[in-house]
């Protein structure tokens, strides 16, 4: 788990051991001081299958969840930080 600057929001990331783009969403998310739970569903069918039924059918990973909403792959994650609106979705409060 990375280190927390953001304490109050919950970001999961659904992962697998050779997908490139999940070291990537991680990277980004360490480099900001982003504390994240890291689901490595590499040979876990039952773990992918609730990956596929929370993120709506996607099958490809990363699948990343602030607050346990969809934020999507490392592309999305990437254009939400670059457009500056990571940090308003981290500062939310995880639901109760």
């Amino acid at each position: 788990m990375a280190l927390a600057r953001y304490a109050v929001a919950k970001v999961e990331v659904y992962t697998t051991t050779y997908c490139p783009f999940c070291t990537r969403a991680k990277s980004l998310l360490k480099s900001k001081n982003i504390a994240f739970d890291e689901i490595d569903v590499t040979e876990d069918d039952a773990l992918r299958a609730k990956m596929i039924e929370l993120s709506g059918g996607r099958r490809s990973v990363p699948e990343i969840f602030i607050n346990g909403k969809i934020i999507g792959g490392f592309d999305e994650l990437k254009a939400l930080n670059d457009a500056g609106k990571l940090d308003g979705l981290l500062a939310e409060s995880a639901p109760a």
